[in-house]
């Protein structure tokens, strides 16, 4: 997002509904599903946070399918293997229609160890050139009700087949999607989501064998309260990862139609980093659209194939963790953490992590400016117990390395209320994470990952 104080992201979209999206590409009636029994017993990972995320073979066995099917491996997953059909597809970005095969794989009902008011999905997946997704989550609310099938995401890897798009305009007056959010409309009534599933649908052009894959699915559900302030977390680490630096400010200006330009791509620009940090590495093949005079050729492609077609931004969350699960052998979710303690935790593990907050300039001191909504990546902690971060919103890369104190950071982070610089009141994310790990995570890094909630 842009560093500018604006109105709050939620709010933004709420207000700047643009085109109604064309050709529903939901040709699949709902499938029933089973209570998923590998739920029985789950204990919730946070006492306000709900992770379920599928990814064994045996999960992907336990679903439903109409022309998917499971494959097992090193990395299992779903793909097309005799698709249900085909139906035609009105990009709403392009305005071309075409015909796609699809397949489709419903979970099995999840209930949440947390009644949520909000829930997000995230997913990892490989899709070759002539293949997309879709994501859908149908749920039930505390008064016995349904939601719809709301529309989590289209999404590809590239941008030549169809344009990535989250899709406004979905409600049942009770709940709406905000772009990547699934959100109650109002809490305060005591609604809340108390279960859902998972859909998802495989497409690809008639008459190839080309298939997406799918190697994770799942949702992060939570009931954050409103506050506008958290309580301090004690320090317990003092520790340092090695990550790479980049300025999302260097390339202010460079490719305006993503959002426009660099002075925005805080989210892209944290990605990369920790990508990087993982050993991921784009060819010089994949970068040879970018103009050659442009520094960290990587941050514009990053910004690129993170771009949300109707949000017109490249900050939608499940979108960063698909982007960095296009690269060989790393997982991306996005979930919400605690406190700076479960921070503690995957730092201590080697995992980095980027983090969603907004403040005004005097509340993060040295910052230097204020956000509507701003993303870094938390490389540390000192001795002191103050957050290492590689702030993207930095004049260069050398300037990315940032110390900001303990609980300024851990309020501006983990608060859902706060007022802006006209004295309103507005939204903030409530501990909002994207985590990059590695699909063969080491012992300790799972431990490390189960105790955030993250299977």
């Amino acid at each position: 997002m842009s560093r500018a104080e604006q109105p709050s992201r939620r709010t933004v979209l709420a207000a700047a509904v643009a085109a109604a999206v064309a050709g529903a590409a939901s040709p699949a009636a709902a499938a029933d599903g089973a209570t998923d029994a590998a739920d029985a017993g789950r204990a919730a990972p946070a006492a306000l946070v709900d992770n379920r995320f599928w990814t064994t073979y045996a999960d992907w066995r336990g679903g439903s399918a109409k022309g998917a099917r499971a494959v097992a491996g090193p990395r299992p997953g779903v793909v097309i293997g005799a698709a249900a059909g085909t139906v035609d597809y009105t990009d709403p970005h392009t305005g071309k229609t075409a015909a796609w095969e699809y397949a489709t794989w419903t979970s099995p009902v999840h209930r949440l160890a947390v009644p949520a008011t909000e829930a997000i999905a995230s997913w990892n997946a490989h899709t070759p050139d002539g293949t997309w997704l879709q994501v859908e989550l149908k749920g039930t609310y505390s008064d016995g009700t349904d939601t719809p099938w709301y529309v989590m995401g289209r999404w590809a890897a590239g941008d030549e087949d169809i344009r990535r798009t989250s899709v406004d305009d979905q409600t049942d007056d009770k709940s709406s999607i905000w772009t990547d959010t699934f959100a109650v409309d109002d809490p305060a009534t005591g609604l809340r989501l108390t279960s859902y599933r998972l859909r998802l649908t495989l497409y690809r052009k008639p008459g190839t064998k080309k298939t997406p894959t799918v190697w994770r699915l799942g949702a992060m559900g939570s009931d954050i309260p409103d506050r506008f302030t958290v309580p301090a977390s004690t320090p317990g680490l003092a520790q340092e990862l090695i990550v790479p630096r980049y300025s999302q400010e260097i390339h202010a200006g460079q490719y305006p139609e993503y959002d426009n330009g660099g002075e925005a791509w805080c989210s892209p620009t944290s990605s990369q980093m920790i990508i990087e940090y993982w050993g991921g590495r784009l060819t010089p093949e994949q970068l040879a659209w970018v103009d050659p005079a442009y520094a960290d050729p990587q941050v514009c492609h990053a910004a690129r194939y993170t771009f949300d077609h109707q949000y017109a931004g490249c900050g939608n969350w499940p979108f960063n963790a698909a982007y960095a699960a296009t690269f060989k052998d790393l997982q991306g979710v996005v979930t919400r953490l605690g406190s700076l303690t479960d921070l503690e935790t995957l730092i201590a593990a080697g995992i980095p992590a980027i983090t969603s907050q907004s403040f005004l300039k005097e509340e993060l001191t040295g910052a230097g400016y204020g956000t509507s909504g701003h993303l870094m990546t938390v490389i540390g902690f000192t001795a002191d117990g103050d957050v290492i971060a590689n702030d993207p919103a930095s004049p260069s890369d050398e300037a990315v390395r940032r110390v900001y104190r303990r609980a300024e950071w851990e309020k501006i982070w983990l608060r859902t209320k706060r007022y802006n610089a006209s004295g309103k009141v507005v939204s903030g994310t409530g501990g909002v994470c994207y985590l990059y790990f590695p699909a063969k995570p080491t012992a300790r890094q799972c431990k490390a990952l189960a105790a955030v909630g993250v299977r």
